[in-house]
């Protein structure tokens, strides 16, 4: 446990430490270790284009974690229904999750692409007044990186969601029939609130997949059109790495420390509550 406890220390908190520094610090191009105090953090908050991505994000994450608890959820109870071919249709809610993120945008910016995509082929039926623009219309960008994460995230959640319904026991079920419970009210009140540990737990991950969200905008839309799908990840990398604005892209990569701490640590002092009152 040693070795891998020292390079956890060094490789993660170590660089998380050294990246705090650098946001308090007039770093551009190179790290430059003279403390500069809050100056980074306040050009940050003075920046338009930071807002425009928290602004995404409060969107994207909000979105994409209730339509993926929703489909996820869904595709479970109906899997669990013990239906045919039950492994194969499984393996394919799960296959987008064996694809990057990089793979996922770049296929959904084809589909998308009015040119190329879903637009082209309604009106190859013969709709031609049909138009879906959302890729172009920097008042829609954003809800196009909705759909490529929720596709490829939800067989995952369904996949956590199914391994919980098998772990209900069938007697607390079948009590309730023989008293003569309906089968949505025993879904509605035995077996969903027995899912809350699986619920925490798709919170937390699929929260820390939308905060550092970054593959996927950059392969489906580049944070575009203008900076209108642009989100926190996105915009770190771009004044670190090609603005070489090293100080203020640690000052938002702190700020996405902040805001992943923000969101698990209720999360966790509430499951640890409940659990302890339990």
């Amino acid at each position: 446990m040693a070795p891998t406890f020292v390079c956890s220390l060094i490789f993660v908190y170590g660089f998380i430490l050294w990246n705090a520094y650098l946001s308090f610090t007039p770093s551009r191009m190179l790290p430059n270790y003279e403390f500069a105090g809050l100056v980074q953090y306040e050009a940050l908050f003075a920046n338009e284009r930071w807002w425009v991505a928290l602004k995404n994000l409060a969107i994207f994450g909000g979105l994409f974690v209730v339509i993926c608890l929703a489909v996820g959820l869904f595709l479970a109870i109906l899997l669990d229904q013990k239906v045919r071919a039950e492994g194969f249709i499984r393996s394919i809610y799960l296959y987008p999750m064996a694809l990057s993120f990089i793979v996922t945008g770049t296929a959904w910016k084809w589909i998308l692409n009015p040119g190329l995509g879903l637009e082209r082929a309604v009106r190859g039926a013969g709709f031609a007044d049909f138009t879906f623009d959302w890729l172009i219309n920097p008042d829609k960008a954003i809800y196009t990186v909705v759909i490529a994460g929720a596709w490829q995230s939800s067989g995952f959640v369904m996949a956590l969601f199914l391994a919980g319904l098998r772990g209900i026991d069938d007697s607390i079920i079948k009590a309730a029939q023989v008293d003569g419970a309906s089968l949505p009210t025993i879904y509605w009140r035995i077996i969903i609130p027995s899912l809350r540990p699986v619920f925490f737990s798709s919170l937390i991950i699929l929260a820390h997949i939308a905060i550092k969200s970054f593959d996927l905008v950059v392969a489906l839309t580049s944070g575009g059109p203008g900076n209108a799908s642009d989100l926190p990840a996105t915009f770190m990398y771009a004044f670190a790495f090609t603005r070489n604005q090293i100080g203020l892209g640690a000052a938002s990569a702190m700020m996405m420390l902040m805001i992943v701490a923000a969101v698990i640590v209720p999360l966790m002092y509430s499951e640890l509550r409940g659990t302890r009152r339990g």
